[in-house]
């Protein structure tokens, strides 16, 4: 009877050392998809296919860390060297090939420094990324020293670190005109200076700084060693047509938030500190990050932070289920029409009443000559979810009433409102 023959196995390190090289030596042989997409001069002007293959480089490289997390780290190594070279042409002038780069820089940097290496094999990731740091013409890959710190994953790295990059940085931050100097490795420094907890060092070095991305270092190194007063005070007096308000406000507020002093983050820094693309997902934000406050209070702060706007938080309100708050501030300045509408529509059956009265607000609007591009069809998209709200509470003459009313008051010109539904408004 003939014998199962096994698959012989290799033979298991002999030691830790052997063991990091054998890790070390698997995650390089990874067959990566990105490889051959990001090569030199890869991609032409056009932004859009290059922030689609770097979401699926990012996508790829995050997928093997749920397995691999050393063979995803030397991937992101090796996205973040080769990024810059293959958009050497894209056209970054709209802003969003870097935030996208950006982006990937963040979640790629935490990815490195969680991952499970040696000392050998990280230090290693750290010359190359700063190699390709160095080599960064456009540059793409510039916000890779707010990382540093953190890349090196130990006091001990981010020390030796800064030990080699305090002289060239002392130079470059020199009050000195005649030294003072622009050097690639100046954030990295002061990140490594900070993650090595050497913060009087830290402060000394940044005593005569005034240029912000450079002092906020300062101001976190204040709170670090528990004087936070003061370092609230430093941020607040770096205020300046060069300083970042956000970056201000979101550092001030982390400060008083880590000291539990929860009111007065939320009163002084939440809005500013909180500033999404969108009304909608600035108040989305604030309300998650401070859930012990009420939608209303959040609403008011957000209102309150942004006179003469208050008709763009309409949607805002309406998400929080606050809808007699949103239509009301929706009359108090102008509120796109077209967004009125939808909501009209969307709440005919769950909220008539505000349905009804997003409908009137639209038309008022629209009356008075927002929108844009407006056509008659505006007009009906407003109209129509109001008309059927009056139609169910047999109150269809009082809003003819009311639309008669709307259209009467802007007579200058022609009148869209009363133009489209002159037969509706006729109708007796």
């Amino acid at each position: 009877m003939a014998t199962r023959r096994r698959n012989p196995r290799l033979p298991a390190p002999a030691n830790d050392v052997e063991l990091a090289a054998a890790r070390s030596a698997k995650a390089a042989g990874h067959a990566w998809a990105f490889r051959a997409r990001f090569r030199r001069d890869a991609f032409g002007w056009k932004s859009q296919p290059a922030i689609t293959r770097l979401r699926e480089a990012v996508a790829e490289i995050k997928k093997v860390a749920k397995k691999e997390a050393l063979v995803a780290a030397e991937g992101a190594v090796l996205f973040l060297e080769r990024v810059s070279p293959a958009l050497s042409h894209v056209d970054g002038s709209s802003g969003a090939i870097g935030s996208a780069v950006n982006h990937a820089i963040a979640e790629l940097s935490a990815l490195i420094a969680a991952a499970p290496a040696n000392l050998a094999t990280r230090d290693a990731w750290l010359e190359r990324l700063y190699e390709a740091h160095q080599n960064d013409e456009i540059p793409y890959i510039e916000s890779l020293a707010d990382h540093w710190g953190e890349l090196c994953g130990t006091k001990e790295l981010a020390s030796r670190w800064a030990d080699r990059l305090v002289g060239i940085t002392s130079n470059a931050l020199s009050p000195d005109p005649k030294m003072r100097g622009h050097y690639h490795g100046t954030t990295m420094c002061l990140t490594a200076l900070f993650r090595a907890e050497r913060f009087d060092e830290l402060l000394t070095l940044l005593e005569h700084e005034k240029f912000w991305p450079y002092k906020r270092w300062s101001v976190r190194a204040l709170a670090a060693l528990g004087k936070k007063s003061e370092a609230i005070a430093l941020a607040e007096a770096s205020r300046g047509p060069w300083t970042s308000e956000a970056d201000v406000a979101r550092l001030c507020e982390e400060i008083l938030l880590s000291s539990g002093l929860v009111d007065e983050a939320f009163e002084r820094y939440a809005a500013d500190a909180n500033r999404a693309g969108t009304y909608l997902a600035t108040y989305r934000a604030v309300a998650k990050k401070y859930p012990t406050k009420s939608e209303e209070d959040v609403l008011a702060r957000l209102v309150a932070s942004t006179p003469g706007d208050e008709g763009k938080w309409f949607a805002a309100a309406k998400d929080a289920a606050l809808f007699a708050e949103a239509i009301a501030l929706a009359r108090r300045t102008p509120t796109d029409p077209r967004t009125l509408a939808r909501a009209a529509r969307d709440h005919v059956d769950g909220q008539p009443a505000f349905a009804l009265e997003a409908g009137l607000v639209a038309l008022d609007w629209l009356a008075r000559g927002y929108g844009y591009e407006v056509t008659s069809a505006d007009v009906w998209a407003a109209y129509l979810p109001a008309k059927s709200v009056a139609e169910r509470a047999d109150g269809t003459a009082a809003l003819r009433s009311r639309v008669r009313e709307i259209a009467a008051r802007y007579r200058d010109g022609k009148n869209l409102v009363a133009e489209v539904l002159r037969r509706e408004l006729d109708d007796a």
